[in-house]
């Protein structure tokens, strides 16, 4: 039984006519929300139907200050689990623009993988900020929303499959990991290596392969030629999943790149 949610207020939004509309991307990202969380809105959901929005926000400035009400600074709070789902039904609607459906993985990603990326950046001493409690609970909610985003794999734009694949290798199973092999396999046939898809899909593909030695010579490879280092003697996984998301946030970059000025 979910006693975090009986034990929620129930919250009454102001009428549709008094919600100052703010930017557009508020305003789509509040009507996917409105149809398809309907009866249960997290708290971070105050951002889309407050009725009053920010007089400073464009979509650019809103959609920063939606992913940090979520996960604040790449940190989990114990609200951040709360507003997963919000995420989630960001990405299976298809009104919301790839970019912005991609950058909702990434922050599902970042989420759950806070306590190894944070680890490997500070080894060998604790992490600051570190809150293993909340950690734990994003991770269990990302976990639990991840199954029915794969199963849109089909239907998925290229930009949302690629988050989606390191979004699978994160949590591997049986079944997730033999179907994603060759369902990257064309991205890596598009892709060279030396380009920032192509390492990406090349290292998903490393990941779903869950040989320990592969994956630690692919993670020194790619370190060495490309991105920020870890220290050698942080657990391999942690170091995987801290490159993972430097190179899942550069791909989003050139994605958004490539859609300035449309």
């Amino acid at each position: 039984m979910d006693t975090h949610a009986a034990s929620e207020p129930i919250r009454h939004d102001p009428p549709h006519d008094a919600i100052t509309p703010g930017p557009p991307i508020r305003q789509l990202f509040r009507d996917v929300i409105a149809d398809r969380l309907p009866d249960r809105r997290p708290p971070q959901a105050a951002m889309l139907f407050g009725s009053e929005a920010d007089p400073s926000w464009n979509d650019r400035s809103f959609l920063a200050d939606f992913c940090n009400e979520i996960l604040h600074q790449d940190t989990c709070q114990p609200d951040t689990a709360d507003g997963i789902p919000l995420l989630a039904a960001l990405v299976v609607d298809d009104r919301v623009p790839a970019r912005h459906r991609f950058q909702a993985v990434n922050l599902l990603f970042n989420a759950a993988t806070v306590a190894e990326r944070h680890l490997a950046e500070s080894w060998p001493a604790t992490p600051r900020h570190a809150d293993p409690d909340s950690e734990a609970r994003a991770r269990i909610a990302v976990q639990s929303c991840t199954p029915d985003l794969l199963a849109r794999w089909p239907a998925e734009c290229p930009a949302v499959r690629l988050a989606l694949g390191g979004l699978a290798v994160v949590f591997p199973t049986d079944r997730t990991l033999p179907a994603l092999t060759p369902r990257l396999r064309g991205f890596a046939d598009q892709h060279p290596s030396g380009t920032d898809i192509g390492d990406y899909v090349r290292f998903v593909l490393a990941l779903a392969a869950q040989d320990d030695d592969q994956i630690l010579a692919e993670t020194e490879r790619f370190t060495d030629a490309y991105w920020t280092g870890t220290a050698r003697g942080v657990p391999a996984l942690a170091r995987a999943l801290h490159l993972l998301g430097q190179m899942l946030t550069r791909v989003g970059t050139g994605l958004n790149r490539s859609h300035a000025g449309q």
